[in-house]
Protein backbone atom coordinates (compact mmCIF):
# COMPACT_ATOMS: atom_id res chain seq x y z
CA UNK A 1 0.00 0.00 0.00
CA UNK A 2 1.12 3.47 -0.83
CA UNK A 3 0.43 6.12 1.82
CA UNK A 4 -1.29 9.42 1.42
CA UNK A 5 -0.03 12.46 1.42
CA UNK A 6 -0.67 13.07 5.18
CA UNK A 7 0.50 9.63 6.21
CA UNK A 8 4.02 9.71 4.45
CA UNK A 9 4.63 13.29 5.67
CA UNK A 10 4.65 11.85 9.72
CA UNK A 11 4.99 8.53 9.29
CA UNK A 12 8.32 7.04 10.11
CA UNK A 13 9.12 3.39 9.03
CA UNK A 14 10.44 1.29 11.56
CA UNK A 15 13.28 -0.74 10.90
CA UNK A 16 14.17 -3.83 13.08
CA UNK A 17 18.04 -4.47 11.97
CA UNK A 18 19.44 -7.88 12.85
CA UNK A 19 23.79 -7.45 12.88
CA UNK A 20 26.15 -9.51 14.36
CA UNK A 21 28.76 -9.33 17.10
CA UNK A 22 32.14 -10.06 15.27
CA UNK A 23 31.55 -8.56 12.03
CA UNK A 24 28.64 -5.91 11.08
CA UNK A 25 28.70 -4.41 15.28
CA UNK A 26 31.81 -2.88 14.52
CA UNK A 27 30.74 -1.00 11.50
CA UNK A 28 27.37 -0.44 12.85
CA UNK A 29 29.41 1.34 16.12
CA UNK A 30 31.97 3.09 14.07
CA UNK A 31 28.74 5.04 12.09
CA UNK A 32 27.78 6.07 15.45
CA UNK A 33 31.03 7.10 16.90
CA UNK A 34 31.66 8.59 13.23
CA UNK A 35 28.46 10.88 14.19
CA UNK A 36 26.97 9.69 10.99
CA UNK A 37 23.39 9.93 10.76
CA UNK A 38 20.70 7.32 10.11
CA UNK A 39 17.04 7.23 10.97
CA UNK A 40 16.50 7.05 14.34
CA UNK A 41 13.48 4.39 14.20
CA UNK A 42 15.92 1.69 13.35
CA UNK A 43 16.82 -0.85 16.04
CA UNK A 44 19.40 -2.91 15.79
CA UNK A 45 19.62 -6.10 17.77
CA UNK A 46 22.67 -8.21 17.96
CA UNK A 47 23.52 -11.77 17.80
CA UNK A 48 26.26 -14.20 16.99
CA UNK A 49 25.37 -15.08 13.29
CA UNK A 50 22.67 -14.29 11.01
CA UNK A 51 22.58 -17.58 9.98
CA UNK A 52 21.09 -18.05 12.96
CA UNK A 53 18.02 -16.04 12.26
CA UNK A 54 14.91 -17.90 12.03
CA UNK A 55 12.27 -16.72 9.46
CA UNK A 56 9.68 -16.86 11.70
CA UNK A 57 11.52 -13.82 13.46
CA UNK A 58 10.75 -11.93 10.63
CA UNK A 59 7.44 -12.11 10.64
CA UNK A 60 7.04 -11.77 14.03
CA UNK A 61 8.62 -8.31 13.77
CA UNK A 62 5.82 -7.34 11.24
CA UNK A 63 3.52 -8.54 13.49
CA UNK A 64 4.61 -6.71 16.23
CA UNK A 65 4.81 -3.51 14.69
CA UNK A 66 8.01 -2.82 12.52
CA UNK A 67 7.84 -1.85 8.67
CA UNK A 68 10.83 -3.33 7.50
CA UNK A 69 13.48 -5.82 8.59
CA UNK A 70 17.50 -5.07 7.85
CA UNK A 71 19.87 -8.12 8.31
CA UNK A 72 23.26 -6.77 8.56
CA UNK A 73 24.62 -10.44 6.77
CA UNK A 74 28.15 -12.08 7.78
CA UNK A 75 28.75 -12.47 4.27
CA UNK A 76 31.96 -14.26 3.60
CA UNK A 77 33.67 -13.46 6.83
CA UNK A 78 31.65 -15.33 9.28
CA UNK A 79 34.09 -16.79 11.85
CA UNK A 80 30.99 -19.79 12.67
CA UNK A 81 30.33 -21.05 9.44
CA UNK A 82 32.22 -21.15 5.57
CA UNK A 83 28.66 -21.13 4.04
CA UNK A 84 27.46 -18.71 6.32
CA UNK A 85 26.20 -16.22 3.13
CA UNK A 86 24.74 -19.31 1.45
CA UNK A 87 22.40 -19.91 4.55
CA UNK A 88 22.05 -16.65 5.26
CA UNK A 89 20.38 -16.18 1.86
CA UNK A 90 18.05 -19.26 2.30
CA UNK A 91 16.49 -17.85 5.65
CA UNK A 92 16.03 -14.48 3.64
CA UNK A 93 14.00 -16.22 0.67
CA UNK A 94 12.26 -18.69 3.41
CA UNK A 95 11.31 -15.30 5.43
CA UNK A 96 9.88 -13.38 2.20
CA UNK A 97 7.78 -16.37 1.33
CA UNK A 98 6.31 -16.42 4.37
CA UNK A 99 5.87 -12.72 4.55
CA UNK A 100 4.19 -13.36 0.99
CA UNK A 101 1.85 -15.93 2.50
CA UNK A 102 0.55 -13.48 5.59
CA UNK A 103 -0.02 -10.63 3.52
CA UNK A 104 3.31 -8.36 3.88
CA UNK A 105 5.45 -7.38 1.15
CA UNK A 106 8.70 -9.51 0.72
CA UNK A 107 10.72 -6.39 -0.24
CA UNK A 108 9.51 -5.24 3.57
CA UNK A 109 13.02 -7.87 4.48
CA UNK A 110 16.40 -6.14 2.98
CA UNK A 111 19.29 -8.24 3.73
CA UNK A 112 23.20 -6.60 2.70
CA UNK A 113 26.74 -7.85 3.65
CA UNK A 114 27.89 -5.54 6.29
CA UNK A 115 31.40 -5.71 7.63
CA UNK A 116 33.31 -4.30 10.41
CA UNK A 117 34.71 -1.11 8.96
CA UNK A 118 31.44 -0.74 6.87
CA UNK A 119 29.73 2.74 8.38
CA UNK A 120 28.85 4.51 5.46
CA UNK A 121 27.51 1.18 3.79
CA UNK A 122 25.31 0.37 6.64
CA UNK A 123 23.64 3.89 6.71
CA UNK A 124 23.67 4.25 3.10
CA UNK A 125 21.63 1.03 3.04
CA UNK A 126 18.99 1.90 6.52
CA UNK A 127 18.29 5.77 4.93
CA UNK A 128 17.78 4.10 1.41
CA UNK A 129 15.34 1.26 3.08
CA UNK A 130 13.78 3.61 4.85
CA UNK A 131 12.71 5.75 2.30
CA UNK A 132 11.64 3.09 0.23
CA UNK A 133 9.84 2.02 3.34
CA UNK A 134 8.16 5.42 3.85
CA UNK A 135 6.91 5.13 0.31
CA UNK A 136 5.58 2.11 0.76
CA UNK A 137 3.33 2.93 3.71
CA UNK A 138 2.99 1.17 7.20
CA UNK A 139 3.46 -2.22 6.74
CA UNK A 140 -0.48 -3.90 6.56
CA UNK A 141 -1.30 -7.16 5.73
CA UNK A 142 -2.99 -7.81 2.52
Amino acid sequence: MTATNNESKDYAPKILAFSTNNISDPGIDLAGSSHMHYPTSAMVFSMPCTSGIKPEWILYAMEKGFDGVFIASDGEECAYLPDCAERSAKIAEEAQELLREKGYEPKRLRMSAICSVCAEPFTNQIKDFYNMLKNLGPARKG
